[in-house]
């Protein structure tokens, strides 16, 4: 039994070590993925729409989009038309219609509640690969499922209560956003092996770049262009910081320690935002947020573990 163990125990004390930077990474890049719904909110304060505040963002972020784009293709051979149209409909989706869809939701609702809401998002996977996919479902599952659903309500009927009822406005939009996203999710996996992850985020991301300026030029007079400076300061940062920054940190998290590891580390995030809500913003932290917050991660906690 010594020497067995002595065996096992040796490689487990040489990678420990290498399990602190992925870790970091994946801390780092879901607190930064957070901060996102703090900018919008203080953006919004200055009086700026929603699709010009989009707009600028992937304005700044397209770029860096283009650059990870073309770093993670170099040698590698062109999309086919099935690729192409794949991409496409992966960058609306993921990208541009779950991003839009929570700007325009953040204008109604705490960004606490956002982030909850959107924390959601392993449920609506596994109920798409239900709907979808003919997935089966077992009890365990869907405790969890109701137990995170139970503390998104929580935190729902008390905004309801204390901001009016412009709150189910924004949560049905945030909640369309999370669903936006799901699709995302579910329909990635087969083009994530055939493309490459980082190669598939860089294209799907200019795609939803696309489409926000385009909309923006469509809809929007060129007056609407001008904003106050700190609107600009803040998408920059939005752009940089809470975009692009997280998508690399994560991809490289996940590179290092695994996805699972990387999705559990995910679950600092909407504590963080609350956090965040409460310093930066003024939010109030009640007990009803405090509960619903423990919910929520419990649920998605159990579906992990019971998958």
């Amino acid at each position: 039994m010594s020497s067995v163990s002595t065996v096992v125990a040796a490689p487990a004390a040489k990678t420990a070590p290498a399990l602190w930077p992925g870790l970091t990474l994946a801390l780092l890049g879901s607190v930064a993925f957070s901060g996102k719904a703090i900018i919008v909110k203080l953006a919004y304060r200055y009086g700026v729409d929603a699709a010009t505040l989009i707009m600028y963002r992937m304005l700044f972020a397209a770029p860096l989009f283009a650059l990870l784009a073309w770093v993670s293709g170099r040698g590698k051979p062109a999309f086919t038309r099935r690729e192409w149209l794949a991409i496409i409909g992966l960058g609306v989706s993921g990208y541009y219609l779950a991003s839009y869809l929570d700007f325009l939701g953040l204008q109604h609702v705490t960004a606490s509640l956002e982030r909850l809401i959107l924390y959601l998002n392993p449920t609506l996977v596994l109920a798409l690969s239900i709907v979808l996919f003919g997935k089966r479902v077992n009890a365990k599952q869907l405790v969890a499922i109701g137990v995170s659903y139970a503390g998104v309500l929580a935190v729902f009927g008390h905004e309801i209560n204390f901001q009016g009822a412009h709150v189910v406005l924004g949560g049905v939009l945030v909640f369309g956003s999370a669903v936006s996203y799901a699709i995302y999710l579910v329909y990635s996996g087969e083009w994530v092996q055939r493309i490459g992850s980082m190669r598939l985020v860089g294209w799907a991301s200019l795609v939803a770049c696309a489409c926000c300026i385009v909309q923006w030029l469509v809809l929007n007079p060129w007056s609407s262009a001008a904003v106050a400076p700190e609107v600009i300061q803040l998408s920059l940062l939005n752009a940089t910081l809470c975009t692009v920054a997280p998508v690399l940190m994560v991809m490289m998290a996940i590179e290092r320690i695994g996805a699972p590891l990387a999705a559990q580390s995910g679950m600092v995030g909407p504590m963080s935002t609350i956090l965040m809500g409460v310093l930066i913003l003024g939010e109030p932290f009640t007990p009803w947020i405090a509960a619903g917050t423990l919910l929520v991660l419990a649920g998605i906690w159990l579906l992990a573990k019971w998958r």
